[in-house]
């Protein structure tokens, strides 16, 4: 049984992957905290809903396979909390690619086909999480959050995705700072952003839980 702040059929808005089809399963639960959490409904004590949802794998792969998914994803609050392996190896015998979404700070159980590294000041990814990464994905809070985590990630082909934090993401100084970065340093650096909010992806999806970010706007989508 895993609790499940909410699942949903939409397509990736982000990374490598961006703009297919996925099928994504968040989980409940984070210990790092980010202060400007857009999934603050999974953690927060402001947000936690009074009911959370425990699902066995079984129910949680019945739903996938009701749709035309390349890929589902797992993510959270901090799915690596949880033992995944059992979702993880049923999806795949269902015919299904798994991706993880993760802070990297916590063992990763499961045997996923792409891994998604998203490093947080407040709780350091684990040096075997950085190399399990394909990719990783910066959220820029402040333009010196570039050369913070960049110092941590050190030398990497792997894709460095810059995302402005969202609510920062019409913010001049910090857009500028992706835009130069990626233009002095090149690959491996990309500038990043979330695809699927513009689109209201998620939201079409009547399981998708209402934005409870912090930092930002809910009113205005942030």
């Amino acid at each position: 049984m895993l609790p499940i702040h909410e699942q949903f059929y939409t397509f990736q808005g982000e990374g490598i992957y961006a703009g297919r089809a996925a099928y994504f399963i968040r989980t409940f639960g984070c210990p790092v905290h980010c202060p400007w959490c857009d999934s603050a409904g999974t953690w927060h004590p402001d947000y936690v809903p009074k009911q959370i949802q425990r699902l066995d794998v079984d129910c949680l792969v019945a739903e996938v396979a009701k749709t035309n998914a390349e890929f589902v994803v797992i993510t959270g609050g901090e799915p690596a909390i949880h033992n995944l392996a059992p979702l993880v190896d049923a999806l795949h015998e269902l015919g299904q690619k798994v991706h993880l979404e993760t802070s990297g700070a916590f063992v990763i159980k499961g045997d996923f086909d792409w891994i998604t590294l998203s490093p947080k000041r407040w709780k350091l990814p684990l040096s075997v999480n950085l190399e399990r990464a394909h990719e990783f994905k910066i959220i820029v809070d402040t333009p010196e959050a570039i050369t913070e985590y960049t110092a941590l990630l050190g030398d990497t082909l792997k894709p460095i995705w810059l995302h402005p934090e969202w609510s920062r993401h019409n913010d001049a100084a910090t857009l500028d700072a992706i835009t130069e970065w990626v233009k002095m340093h090149g690959a491996p650096f990309r500038a990043g952003w979330q695809m699927h909010k513009h689109y209201a992806a998620d939201l079409k999806d009547s399981r998708s839980a209402p934005a409870a970010p912090l930092g930002g706007n809910p009113q205005q989508g942030f």
